[in-house]
Parts: C-alpha cells; structure tokens; sequence
C-alpha cells in the first residue's frame, strides 16, 4: 500500500479548507489569551495549543504556494 498522491479538490474545496483552518485559528488564540504565563498549570496547554496554531498556520502557507494566480499575458496588469 502507499499514499494517495493525488487528490482530486475543487476551488471551493480549498477555500472551505482554509477559511476551516483560519476559524480554528482563531478559536485557538481566543485559547491562548484566555491562559496566562504566570500560572505553572496552563503551560503545557499553552505549549499543545501554539503548537496546533503553528501547524495550521504553516499549512496555510503551503496552500497559498501551490495556487496559480491568473497574470494576463498581454496588456498591462496593476495587481493590489
């Protein structure tokens, strides 16, 4: 057996997938602002829970690299 390499995704698809992880992005921080520092007994959730947010957030950006944006090939493009 081996992975499945390839994966047959919708533009939607992807769109759900990450407005999915930003949601839990931010259900995250509202987490982590609710523990503090100074208590010794939130610091390993404050450890799982930046670990979780660093993991979407990297997840993210390697979405956002492998998109195709549409650049026209003539005329002039004024992107923004």
């Amino acid at each position: 057996m081996s992975y499945n390499r390839t994966f047959d995704l919708t533009i939607a698809d992807v769109d759900l997938i990450e407005e999915a992880l930003r949601a839990r992005g931010r259900e995250l921080c509202n987490m982590r602002r609710a523990l503090t520092d100074e208590n010794p007994a939130h610091l390993e959730s404050i450890k799982v829970i930046e670990a979780d947010m660093k993991s979407g957030e990297e997840l993210l950006g390697r979405l956002h690299a492998q998109k195709v944006f549409y650049r026209p090939k003539s005329g002039v493009y004024v992107g923004g």
